[in-house]
């Protein structure tokens, strides 16, 4: 599998059989055919690799065919937004999209400086996995490609002193429309988000009945995430979503219930359990443990002999 990495927007471009940027650091792309004429992405059963040295955003209609980043395959779905950042690798595969699809592209350089800059970075879903991507509603498909025509808009005019100023603004008001649009995914896909959260309590169990703990310590968010086959941030907004809790919240809680365990066994030791747990210092376990229960260690065990 050959793997095509493009460089700058001319080069996308080229590839897609756009036109060349009107700006070297930002462009819209707006493909729209016959309505019954459709565009197929990857040859037929190969796989294309490709990667970018901007952001990309994309709103199309995905037919047929996968989109994969990195172990995860993307579950194609009518008005589908897609984000990446620079060098995140895609593969496609037998890839075919409706008729009229949108690119946004820029370069870094391009809102180097600006408060969009800072914001853009704590925007999940550009880090997001391609098959957590945002699947709008027809309504919401309308609000994105009205922003859209705003931009191409300013973007065909001569542009002047105040075109990119515009162009930010309007780029500005459709990232916190995906954000409202992601927020409310999470809480349309209940059954999903039920099913991630028994899969990462498994993760979980497995984990300490293998006593893994005990070498590696307590499990990281990055680690149970990438056996769950997702990103991390995905992971984290769909726990926070589903149960008002972080997924560190849920970590935390699972070794709370399994320490009140440990230290109602017969002579129990504090500093024991804590290890046996997977921290490094004991302080450190009898402190989560009366953040989360109101009693230290101790307390708790002379509580349960008392009664």
């Amino acid at each position: 599998m050959n793997h095509i990495n493009y460089k700058n927007i001319r080069d996308f471009n080229l590839s897609q059989n756009l036109p060349e940027p009107e700006n070297p650091l930002f462009c819209i792309g707006h493909k729209k055919l016959s309505s019954n004429e459709l565009i197929k992405c990857s040859p037929s059963g190969e796989e294309v690799s490709y990667s970018n040295q901007f952001y990309v955003i994309s709103l199309k209609n995905i037919v047929s065919g996968e989109f994969l980043y990195g172990r995860t395959k993307y579950d194609g779905s009518t008005g589908t937004m897609m984000f990446s950042t620079p060098d995140q690798t895609i593969v496609a595969k037998d890839v075919v999209v409706s008729s009229e699809s949108w690119y946004i592209l820029f370069h870094e350089d391009f809102i180097r400086g600006l408060d969009i800059q800072k914001k853009i970075k704590n925007y999940n879903f550009f880090n997001y996995n391609v098959n957590e991507a945002l699947h709008l509603s027809p309504k919401e498909d309308q609000t994105i490609k009205s922003i859209c025509h705003n931009i191409e808009t300013e973007y065909q005019n001569n542009q002047d002193e105040f075109s990119k100023e515009i162009i930010i603004s309007h780029l500005e008001t459709l990232l916190k429309y995906a954000d409202r649009f992601y927020k409310r995914q999470f809480l349309n896909r209940t059954e999903i988000n039920k099913d991630l959260i028994c899969r990462f309590k498994d993760v979980l169990d497995s984990y300490f009945e293998k006593e893994q703990q005990i070498e590696n310590g307590i499990p990281s968010i990055e680690w149970i995430a990438v056996q769950l086959g997702i990103s991390h941030r995905y992971m984290s907004d769909t726990i926070k979503a589903e149960t008002g809790k972080t997924a560190i919240d849920q970590i935390n809680l699972y070794l709370v219930e399994e320490a009140k365990n440990l230290l109602l066994a017969p002579n129990a030791s504090i500093s024991a359990t804590a290890y046996q747990l997977g921290f490094e210092y004991p302080q450190y376990f009898s402190r989560l443990f009366k953040k989360k229960t109101g009693l230290s260690p101790k307390e708790y065990i002379e509580n349960a002999e008392f009664n």
